[in-house]
């Protein structure tokens, strides 16, 4: 059965940012596009700047705060090359609670 841990209040988060948040061993960037919520992994694959400190666009994009990548907020997918993926995370809304799931424990090279 899934986990759900509660990030935020609804309305916390302002209209078009996000902000970060530790979520079982991760950290999960949350946004706010027209009062829906989004959760994505909080580290750009480049060179690991916060998600959660960018800015989103009107296509409902982040916009790396470092060097300008682009993430779709919905799904995880560099929208310069969509081949590229980072996680995406189930959210809820329960009551006033923003709600994340708690994502998998990432395998490492020493285990397994």
């Amino acid at each position: 059965m899934s986990k759900f841990v509660t990030v935020a209040k609804v309305g916390t988060i302002p209209e078009g940012q996000g902000a970060t948040f530790p979520v079982g061993d991760r950290l999960v960037a949350v946004f706010n596009k027209g009062g829906t919520y989004y959760a994505i992994d909080d580290l750009c694959p480049h060179m690991g700047a916060s998600l959660g400190a960018g800015q989103l666009d009107e296509d409902g994009a982040v916009i790396c705060p470092w060097h300008d990548w682009r993430f779709g907020v919905c799904d995880g997918t560099w929208l310069d090359n969509p081949r590229l993926k980072i996680d995406a995370f189930a959210l809820r809304i329960e009551g006033d609670e923003i709600q994340v799931e708690i994502p998998p424990k990432k395998a490492t090279d020493s285990e397994g």
